[in-house]
C-alpha cells in the first residue's frame, strides 16, 4: 500500500503559502454530515484537528465507512474533476477544525501557475492513490465471501 501523503507539509513553502491565502478557519460538530456522494463538490478541507468518517453508499446494504481522516488530511478531491460530484460522503466524527478551499479559487491559482498546479494535482493524486487502495481494502474486509474448505 501506498504511504498516505499530507498536503500542506508536502507542498514547497512558497506554493503552500500562496494556498494558504485562500484558506478560511471552519468547524463542525460531532455528527455533522459535511457533504453526500454525489453532491456538488465545489471545496475542500485540510483537517487541523478531529476526525471525519468517509462513507459510501452500497446498494441493498447500509452506508459503509470505508476511511477516517484526522489531522493533516485532505478531505475532499472530487472538486479538481468534472462533473464536480463527491465520490463519498463525510461525516464528522467528533468536533473538527478545518481549512476550507473553495475549489473555484483554487483551479484558478492552479490554471495562473501551472507550475503550482502540477505540483498540487501529483500530491492530490498521491492521496487519491492511498485512499482507494484503502477502500479496495476495506470493501474486500467487509463483504468477501469466506472461503470455505472441500471435503469429499
Amino acid at each position: 500500500m501506498t504511504i498516505a501523503t499530507r498536503l500542506l507539509p508536502a507542498l514547497p513553502t512558497s506554493y503552500r503559502d500562496r494556498l494558504m491565502t485562500l484558506a478560511r478557519e471552519v468547524s463542525f460538530e460531532q455528527d455533522t454530515r459535511i457533504f453526500e456522494e454525489r453532491g456538488r463538490a465545489d471545496r475542500f478541507w485540510v483537517l487541523r484537528s478531529g476526525s471525519v468518517t468517509l462513507d459510501l453508499n452500497v446498494p441493498g446494504r447500509r452506508r459503509v465507512t470505508v476511511a477516517t481522516l484526522g489531522p493533516g488530511d485532505l478531505l475532499g478531491w472530487s472538486w479538481l474533476f468534472p462533473p464536480h460530484e463527491w465520490d463519498f460522503g463525510a461525516e464528522a466524527f467528533s468536533p473538527v477544525r478545518a481549512h476550507e478551499f473553495d475549489a473555484r479559487s483554487v483551479r484558478a491559482l492552479c490554471d495562473a501557475d501551472p507550475a503550482l498546479g502540477l505540483t498540487l494535482i501529483s500530491i492530490i493524486t498521491q492521496v487519491l492513490a492511498h485512499r482507494l487502495e484503502a477502500t479496495r481494502a476495506k470493501l474486500i474486509d467487509q463483504y468477501a465471501v469466506p472461503h470455505r474448505a472441500v471435503t469429499i
